[in-house]
């Protein structure tokens, strides 16, 4: 049913549950979880202000380490199970909704988990809500945790 899952991540609490959603599915289901968490160089850009190089630097730190983590957990978690889960952590570049999207077509996903809050209220007020764009514009199933 559920063959290949989604989480999209950026390491706030809503995302952790997801993480751990996805990792019980994965073991239900015999999945693969992919974990990818999206770079959005275009909040720097958006401001008008060009940011500096360390900035732009830090945000891909951050995702890596991110993705690192969480793949990590997911791991740990589905190790020495009956059915130890096939993990592959993905940082992904642009939009978050878009390219969280175009990741699930581009690897059949067939259900993607997705935190209902990220990080920053201010960034949701800004861009718009990233769960909601990807629950309204996903060709599968779509499962926002809160």
């Amino acid at each position: 049913m559920f063959e290949r899952i989604l989480v999209a991540y950026d390491g706030s609490e809503h995302a952790k549950k997801a993480l751990a959603i996805g990792i019980d599915l994965a073991k239900v289901y015999n999945s693969r979880l992919y974990i990818v968490e999206a770079i959005d160089e275009s909040v720097f850009y958006n401001t008008g202000v060009l940011p500096p190089l360390s900035a732009i630097k830090d945000l891909e730190k951050k995702v890596r380490k991110d993705v690192e983590e969480a793949t990590e957990i997911a791991k740990k978690e589905g190790a020495g199970t009956l059915r130890e889960v096939d993990i592959i952590g993905e940082v992904i570049e642009g939009d978050p909704a878009t390219a969280i999207l175009d990741f699930a077509d581009k690897n059949s996903i067939n259900l993607i988990i997705i935190g209902s809050r990220g990080l920053s209220r201010f960034k949701r007020v800004i861009l718009g809500s990233v769960s909601s764009v990807v629950l309204n514009h996903s060709k599968v199933p779509v499962m926002v945790v809160k």
